[in-house]
C-alpha cells in the first residue's frame, strides 16, 4: 500500500501497481526488502560495487550521478516534481534519486543470496519519473529500465522491460516487477537495472523498495458458510469457525502450517494445524482482541525455509469487549426529591423501570419528584457500537428522613489499635472515608486508621432518607526506638550505647541492665566482659504498648603471644598456643624460620602448634610469627623460641 500526505495538490504522490508480470498466486513475506533506510538528508552513499553512477550529497544530481534522500524540492527550475516522502509515505524514508547518464547502461547492481532453488519469486521495485510533464518543452526523455536477473557468473536468468515510465503532472510511484523460478541448486542471483533511455533533458527517476517475495499457488482463504474474511463476536459468546484455504495447482507435494497473530503481534505456528482446513473454537473466556489466522504453504522439500514459503491472506476473528456499563445516581432519596441517574460506558442505552415499563432510550433517566412507586429495581442495558450488550441493575429506595446518632463523637486510640464506632437511627449506614474501617456499611464498624480521622456516617432509615453524624478518631502517635549500631571493644574497655526514642510519654530501659552506667537512659555506657546483646525497650505511658531494638556488643580478649615452648614430650609447655584466638572469627597466623621460609599457616584455626612441619619435628631455634586479626585490625609479630 502507498501512503501519502496531501499537503497541496502538487504534493500528492500516487502509487500505481504496474500491469507487469507480477505474482497471480499467493505471496510469502518479503525475504529481501531494500528500502535505502531512513534518516535526515542527505542519505549515505550506496556500496560502490552496486552503483555505476557517482554519488553526490546535494539535492538535484547532474547527469550520470545519484543521491539518496528522503525528499526533493525545486530541482532544475522546478522541472522536477517536489517529493516530500518516500513511496510508503514516510517523511524520513530514503529513496535513490538518479539523473541518468547520457549513455545507456547499468545504474544499479546488487547480489541477492539465500534463495530456494526450484522456487518461484516475485521481484518488484517502485519507480517514479521525477520529471514534470511541462519540462523540456513538454517532451522530456522518459526513463526506460531493463530489469535483469543473472547468475553470479553473468548468465542471464530472466529479463523484463518497464517500457517508458509515465510522465505525470503530479508525483506518481509505479511498481514494476515479474516472477521467476530459480533453477535447481541456485540460491544467489544478481539484480541488474539498466537505463535504456539516453540522458540529457529528462530520463530522471526515483527508485525505492526493491523486494523479493516467494510466489506460490493461489491461496484463497474463507470461513465455511460465511462470506468475507472477517468474523465478529462479543466477549462471553462462544463460536466455532471452520477455516479453509483453497490451493490452486502449482505445488507437487505441498506442506501446510496454520499461524496466528494476536492484536497485530508476530505470527506463531499453531500446534498440529498442518492441513488446509482448521477448526478454531472461541469460548466465553476468550479475551477481547483481534485474532488473525493464515495458512503458510511450501513444497515439502523446502519446508522450514522462510524464503520458500508463501502465505494466504489472513482470516480475522474480532472479539469485541462488552461495554462497561455503570450508573451514577443515588441509591435512595426522600419522597418528593428530584433524582437523576446517568449511564456511561456504552453507545446506546435502554432502561427498564421497577414497574416493568421502559424508560427513555437515552443516557439519562430523570425522576422529577421521587414517589414510593419509583422504588424498586432498575435495569440498565448498554450496547456498544458493535452490538455487544451488558446489563447493570440497581435498587432505588424512597423513604422519609431518619435522625442519625453516634455513641461517642470523639474516640482516642493508639496507633495500630482499633476502636468500635457505633451509629443508630436507620436501617443502613455508610461511613466515609472508608479507609481504616472494617466495614463502611456497618452500624458498628471497627476503626483502625493510620492517622487521626474525622469520620462521617450517613444513616438511612426505614424510609430511605439520610442524615449525617460525625465521629473524630484521634490516633496517639506510636513510638520508634533505635538501639544504635552494633559495637565491639576489648575486654576491660567501655563503649557508649547511642540509643534513641522518638515519641512522647514513654519510659525506657536496657535489658539486661548489667555492666551499664545507667540502664534507664537510652544513651549510656557499657563495659561488658563478654559478647552481649542489649535490648532497648521503650514503653508507652498512654498504654500503647512497647517497642524494642537490639544492639550487639562484641568483646574481644587481649591477645598475648608466648615467646617460647619446649615440645620435648615431658608434658610441660609442649605446644605453642594463643588462648585468646578462640574469641576471634577472622584471623591468619603465619610462622617462618630464620631464613624466612614458611613452616605454618593457619586461617581462623586457634589450635596449638607442636613445632612440626608436615609431621616432622622442627629443630631447636628461633622462629618468627605474624598474626593478623581482621576482626580488630590488629597485626602482631615477633620471635618464638622452640627448645627441645
Amino acid at each position: 500500500m502507498c501512503r501519502s500526505i496531501l499537503l497541496f495538490v502538487f504534493l500528492t504522490a500516487l502509487c500505481v501497481r504496474s500491469a507487469a508480470q507480477l505474482c497471480t498466486g499467493s505471496l510469502g513475506d518479503p525475504i529481501v526488502h531494500i528500502s535505502f533506510g531512513s534518516g535526515v538528508n542527505p542519505g549515505p552513499a550506496l556500496p560502490t560495487a552496486g552503483v555505476a553512477y557517482q554519488y553526490v550529497a546535494n539535492d538535484c544530481p547532474n547527469d550520470g550521478s545519484y543521491t539518496v534522500r528522503s525528499s526533493t524540492y525545486n530541482c532544475f527550475g522546478s522541472t522536477w516534481h517536489n517529493v516530500p516522502q518516500d513511496h510508503t509515505g514516510d517523511p524520513a524514508g530514503y529513496f535513490m534519486m538518479v539523473n541518468a547518464s547520457f549513455t545507456p547502461g547499468d545504474f544499479y547492481v546488487d547480489t541477492v543470496r539465500g534463495l530456494c532453488s526450484g522456487t518461484t519469486y516475485e521481484f518488484a521495485a517502485w519507480v517514479m519519473n521525477v520529471s514534470r510533464n511541462n519540462g523540456c518543452n513538454g517532451v522530456p526523455n522518459r526513463p526506460n529500465i531493463t530489469f535483469r536477473l543473472e547468475r553470479t557468473d553473468g548468465t542471464l536468468l530472466r529479463t523484463y522491460n518497464s517500457g517508458d515510465v509515465p510522465l505525470t503532472a503530479t508525483p506518481q510511484w509505479n511498481q514494476y516487477g515479474f516472477f521467476f523460478t530459480t533453477p535447481a541448486t541456485l540460491s544467489d542471483v544478481v539484480v541488474r537495472m539498466v537505463n535504456n533511455a539516453p540522458g540529457g533533458c529528462g530520463n530522471d527517476l526515483l527508485l525505492d523498495d526493491i523486494t523479493f517475495r516467494p510466489c506460490g499457488p493461489l491461496l484463497t482463504p474463507s470461513f465455511s458458510g460465511s462470506p468475507g474474511p472477517e468474523q465478529h463476536l462479543c466477549f462471553g459468546q462462544s463460536a466455532v469457525y471452520d477455516l479453509n484455504v483453497a490451493l490452486s495447482a502449482g505445488y507437487i507435494n505441498p506442506r501446510f502450517q496454520w499461524q496466528r497473530s494476536v492484536n497485530g503481534g508476530p505470527w506463531t505456528d499453531l500446534p498440529t494445524a498442518a492441513t488446509a482446513h482448521w477448526v478454531v473454537p472461541f469460548g466465553p473466556a476468550t479475551l477481547p482482541g483481534s485474532y488473525r489466522y493464515r495458512l503458510t504453504v511450501a513444497e515439502s522439500a523446502n519446508w522450514g525455509n522462510a524464503t520458500c514459503t508463501v502465505a494466504s491472506q489472513p482470516l480475522t476473528v474480532t472479539v469485541h469487549a462488552l461495554p462497561e456499563v455503570s450508573v451514577t445516581g443515588p441509591a435512595s432519596a426522600c419522597a418528593g426529591a428530584p433524582v437523576s441517574f446517568l449511564a456511561s460506558g456504552a453507545a446506546t442505552y435502554s432502561w427498564r423501570l421497577p414497574s416493568g415499563a421502559d424508560g427513555s432510550p437515552s443516557d439519562r433517566l430523570v425522576l422529577s419528584a421521587a414517589a414510593p412507586a419509583d422504588a424498586g429495581t432498575y435495569v440498565l442495558t448498554g450496547a456498544s457500537l458493535q452490538g455487544c450488550t451488558d446489563d447493570s441493575a440497581f435498587t432505588f429506595v424512597v423513604h422519609p428522613r431518619p435522625a442519625a446518632t453516634v455513641a461517642a463523637d470523639t474516640v482516642a486510640i493508639c496507633r495500630g489499635s482499633s476502636a468500635l464506632l457505633s451509629a443508630a437511627g436507620g436501617g443502613s449506614y455508610a461511613w466515609w472515608p472508608a479507609d481504616g474501617l472494617s466495614d463502611p456499611a456497618s452500624a458498628t464498624p471497627l476503626a483502625s486508621p493510620a492517622d487521626s480521622t474525622a469520620y462521617q456516617v450517613i444513616v438511612t432509615n426505614g424510609q430511605g432518607c439520610a442524615d449525617t453524624a460525625y465521629v473524630q478518631v484521634n490516633v496517639r502517635p506510636g513510638l520508634t526506638v533505635d538501639a544504635g549500631p552494633d559495637r565491639s571493644l576489648m575486654r576491660g574497655d567501655a563503649v557508649r550505647l547511642a540509643g534513641s526514642v522518638t515519641g512522647t510519654d514513654y519510659s525506657v530501659e536496657w535489658r539486661p541492665p548489667y555492666a551499664l552506667t545507667d540502664p534507664l537512659r537510652p544513651d549510656t555506657e557499657a563495659r561488658p566482659l563478654q559478647d552481649t546483646a542489649y535490648v532497648l525497650v521503650a514503653r508507652s505511658l498512654a498504654g500503647c504498648g512497647e517497642v524494642r531494638d537490639t544492639v550487639r556488643i562484641r568483646v574481644f580478649r587481649k591477645v598475648e603471644v608466648p615467646n617460647v615452648f619446649t615440645p620435648n614430650g615431658d608434658g610441660i609447655n609442649d605446644s605453642w598456643e594463643i588462648p585468646a584466638l578462640e574469641a576471634y572469627r577472622n584471623f591468619t597466623l603465619d610462622i617462618f624460620n630464620r631464613w624466612g621460609q614458611p613452616v605454618l599457616r593457619r586461617r581462623n584455626d586457634p589450635r596449638s602448634w607442636t613445632g612440626e612441619l608436615n609431621g616432622k619435628a622442627l629443630p631447636t631455634g628461633t622462629y618468627y610469627y605474624v598474626l593478623y586479626i581482621a576482626d580488630t585490625g590488629q597485626r602482631l609479630s615477633g620471635p618464638v623460641d622452640l627448645i627441645r
